[in-house]
């Protein structure tokens, strides 16, 4: 504080003029060193559990990558449409997960330097999107320039988790995002199949990294992982896959107005809300409970598993299901074609399946797990042969009633626990 300011005067003491800096009193060296250094570090942009608006902004881009990918398996796809569809959605899921866990390791960040972060890598993403209808042929260069600059992104972000942990070893930072960096760049002068090789090769060695993280020491950095902030983003996530199915279902129903297509419609907006109270009233329960029960055993193998691994399964399976109604919509008394009855039947069973693995994975019992889970993923991989069969309404209301059914059982179970003494 300077002798003269305002804050040092008693109240009503007159300023003291000041003297030109040629008569001014030399100061004593040390009140020189004395002054702080630098400015004084800017606060954290969010509370370590909470998530921050500009990471809400950053996934408002995946809503459009969903539904450009989805229109793909619309209709009736077959393996070739089902293997793009995943060789171009794995790599923009891989880069947003591991953008929310460097993200959820440092909860230091500043309002500027997080939202210059998520502008980033929102630029990168939305350029990944345009790109993905013809990411395989003319725009293959696109799709590869924008998943460098996301690990470009990333590789900034890590090395300054570094600096604050350095117990990391630095070589495995430069090649996770650095080495996959230049190889997604190499990859943009590539023609195809080049290019796709590099691709593959890339994720492979993220992956795989991922794998050995106990055997590279990477491991110690989740010790800092928040569970209530990657709970969170991985439901938020969740919520924009299941915003661009309800999309999805309004788009068609407005093209093709009417009391068939209404009640597929109709039907298939159940069937998704269904899926949301699944999932958000019993799986982010287990979800947060579970995450907080690996962390305290330090089995941070079993959190990358679950946060990195498993839910990309859940988020195919969900967009397998709006695929399918929004086939079945147009053309509601006919059966569906069997690539859309296959999306449908094994989009349900994917998605109780992987929520079955996930809660074994989180310490609950097979007595627990196994009576909703089994039951229902058989009768839903049923509802692929009824669904080339019968209408598709009815197969939609097949779906429902499967759902509804499940969802009793688990809420009966619930209050039977709440009962009891």
């Amino acid at each position: 504080m300077q002798p003269d300011s305002p804050e040092a005067r008693p109240p009503g003491t007159p300023q003291q003029p000041r003297l030109p800096a040629a008569m001014a009193a030399p100061r004593p060296a040390s009140h020189a060193a004395s002054r702080p250094a630098g400015r004084p570090k800017p606060p954290p942009a969010r509370e370590p559990g909470r998530v921050h608006w500009m990471e809400l902004f950053f996934d408002l881009v995946f809503v459009a990558f969903v539904g450009q990918l989805a229109h793909g398996i619309h209709g009736d796809p077959g393996w070739a449409e089902y293997a793009t569809f995943v060789l171009l959605f794995f790599p923009a899921w891989w880069a947003w997960a591991n953008i929310v866990s460097v993200v959820n390791l440092l909860p230091g960040l500043s309002a500027r330097q997080l939202g210059l972060a998520m502008l980033a890598a929102m630029a990168a993403s939305a350029l990944m999107a345009a790109s993905a209808p013809h990411a395989l042929d003319e725009r293959a260069w696109a799709f590869s320039l924008a998943n460098a600059a996301l690990r470009g992104v990333l590789l900034a972000l890590w090395l300054r988790h570094h600096r604050q942990h350095p117990a990391e070893p630095r070589w495995r930072i430069w090649l996770y995002n650095g080495g996959t960096a230049a190889a997604w760049l190499v990859a943009a002068f590539l023609p195809m199949p080049g290019a796709a090789i590099l691709w593959a090769l890339a994720i492979l060695v993220e992956v795989g990294m991922i794998a050995v993280s106990r055997r590279t020491g990477a491991q110690a950095s989740m010790t800092g992982v928040n569970v209530e902030h990657a709970a969170e983003r991985l439901g938020l996530f969740v919520i924009i896959v299941l915003g661009e199915s309800v999309f999805s279902i309004i788009t068609e129903a407005s093209a093709d107005w009417g009391p068939g297509p209404g009640l597929a419609a109709a039907l298939g907006f159940v069937l998704v809300a269904l899926l949301g109270w699944a999932f958000f009233q019993y799986g982010m329960g287990t979800l947060t409970a579970g995450l907080e029960h690996l962390r305290e055993r330090g089995d941070f193998g079993g959190i990358l598993q679950t946060t990195l691994f498993m839910p990309f399964a859940l988020v195919v399976g969900v967009t397998s299901i709006a695929a399918a109604i929004a086939t079945a919509i147009p053309e509601p008394f006919e059966p569906l074609p069997t690539g859309a009855a296959i999306a449908l039947g094994g989009g349900v069973a994917l998605f109780y399946a992987t929520n079955a693995a996930v809660s074994l994975r989180y310490g609950q019992s097979p007595g627990t797990v196994l009576p909703w889970a089994l039951p229902a993923v058989v009768i839903a991989l049923g509802l692929v042969p009824a669904g080339a069969n019968v209408p598709a309404a009815v197969v939609l209301g097949m779906a429902v009633a499967l759902l509804v059914l499940v969802t009793a059982y688990v809420e009966l179970k619930a209050r039977r626990r709440r009962l009891s003494p």
